[in-house]
């Protein structure tokens, strides 16, 4: 029988090596197990018996086998350990991959109908296609905020030459050197179909204010046929940002010249889909024209520039033309105050016409509280006008209902009402006049407006400048004429 050699003395230090190595073998194979007993090599614990003692391993067999499996583990744990590499790796270049994704992909997301509005004016170029919270379209942005705003509806019906006429005079009439102007469309389309006019009319209106601008610079005399007074834009403007559109540093001084110091306000548009868009007297109505459903747009868009604006202004693009700012009579008012006018054919007698007789719809002007007032009462009186049983649902006319209001002390009772004494004149009373410079206001009246649009361009092409700037109508014209 074989029998194990003895240890010798001088092998202490071997054998406590050999047992250390043997215990950190051993913690590897917990983490590290074997995958095939045939082909990696087992290591004999202390535990382990041999049956025959041939059988037992000589200190350089145990060195070559200790040898071979730390090999075998190594090699498990490099591949094991690259492997986590690869996945980490991996994860993060997808992380990096789908954190940067939008950027990339961000010149997509821009819409295409921003990029055709930049077309017809300088200064429409930089500024963005919305106005306000992703809403609306912004033509023109002004220098400064202004204390004041003038919403002008667009009935259905309205003609481009109407609309023409009545832009070019709010811009002359010297309203826009203290307001915003903002266009309520009846749809996307329509505001569409209008865009080139609004374009064409703030180019030629800045031309028209660097003209006069460059010619008082030079000490020339200002033409006495000339109505247009650029001293009203021509002041340095206030600090305040305006509202509209994004913050976007502007620098006038290069080929706009004069314009650097001018004070005008912003030029945009929403449409009624924008700002009611439940179309929220469809229910009771089974027609919704622009007139009464703006009733339901006011309340949005006043809403949510309350803490912008002072002084509201309400007006009818189709049956009012403004020749001088009204917004005189209400600017020392209170907040609360709302002014109006009585109907064209009942005159003088305020006390009167404030109780019986009607009043007129085309335009409304008062501070920002009670015009909003004004318009929560109107929607409320539109809707109970529509259910009354008697009523057909074709026949609500905001004009009726607005007079109605108005004798109604108790639905106003929070709005300073003022009715003027004075009515809004019709073109067809001052058909013999050449100049409607005295006049604030004028309304076109029923089948006359062409002979108004027709003393206008007169007007304005009688002095040497305008002309040069609206230089297209006027040479129609003297076509026309000849």
């Amino acid at each position: 029988m074989g029998s194990f050699p003895k240890a010798k003395p001088n092998n202490t230090h071997t054998d406590t090596n050999t047992n250390t190595h043997n215990r950190v073998m051993g913690f590897l194979l917990v983490f590290f197990p074997e995958e095939n007993n045939n082909t990696t090599p087992t290591i004999a614990t202390k535990s382990t018996k041999p049956n025959l003692v041939s059988s037992s391993p000589s200190p350089h067999s145990l060195k070559r086998i200790s040898s071979s499996s730390n090999n075998a583990l190594l090699s498990k744990a490099q591949s094991t350990i690259s492997i986590c590499f690869l996945l980490l790796f991996t994860t993060l270049l997808l992380f990096t991959l789908s954190t940067f994704e939008p950027t990339h992909h961000k010149p997509r997301s821009i819409p295409p109908k921003s990029k055709l509005r930049k077309n017809t004016s300088s200064s429409d170029v930089a500024f963005p296609s919305t106005a306000l919270q992703r809403m609306g379209t912004l033509y023109r942005r002004g220098t400064r905020a202004m204390n004041d705003i003038v919403v002008c509806h667009v009935p259905e019906d309205t003609t481009h030459d109407e609309f023409r006429i009545f832009l070019r005079l709010l811009h002359r009439s010297g309203l826009t050197s203290k307001s915003d102007v903002v266009f309520i469309f009846v749809s996307a389309s329509s505001s569409t179909t209008f865009a080139h006019i609004v374009h064409e009319e703030n180019t030629s209106f800045l031309s028209l204010i660097n003209l006069h601008a460059q010619l008082n610079s030079t000490q020339w005399a200002k033409p006495s046929e000339s109505n247009f007074d650029a001293t009203r834009f021509l002041k340095a403007p206030k600090k305040g940002e305006p509202l509209w559109g994004k913050k976007i540093r502007t620098n006038y001084s290069g080929s706009e010249g004069e314009l650097s110091r001018a004070s005008y306000g912003s030029v945009l548009s929403f449409d009624a889909n924008e700002l009611d868009p439940e179309n929220s007297l469809a229910g009771f109505l089974d027609r919704v024209p622009l007139s009464l459903r703006r009733w339901a747009c006011y309340p949005m868009l006043l809403g949510r520039v309350r803490r912008n604006f002072k002084h509201v202004t309400l007006v009818d693009v189709k049956n009012v033309v403004i020749f001088n700012d009204p917004l005189g009579r209400v600017r020392n008012q209170s907040p609360e105050s709302v002014f109006v006018y009585p109907n064209a054919k009942h005159g003088r007698n305020s006390e009167r016409t404030q109780s019986h007789h009607p009043v007129n719809s085309v335009i409304l002007m008062g501070g920002a509280r009670g015009i909003r007032r004004v318009s929560h009462a109107m929607l409320v009186a539109i809707v109970r006008a529509a259910m009354q049983p008697h009523k057909r649902k074709n026949s609500v006319s905001d004009s009726a209902i607005l007079s109605q209001l108005v004798r109604n002390k108790f639905a106003l009772r929070n709005v300073h009402l003022i009715v003027s004494g004075e009515s809004i004149p019709e073109a067809s009373s001052l058909a013999g006049s050449t100049s409607f410079s005295d006049c604030a206001i004028i309304q076109r009246g029923t089948g006359n407006y062409y002979d108004l649009n027709s003393i206008v361009k007169k007007q304005i092409c009688s002095s040497v400048m305008d002309s040069f700037v609206y230089n297209s109508d006027c040479k129609h014209l003297v076509k026309v004429e000849q």
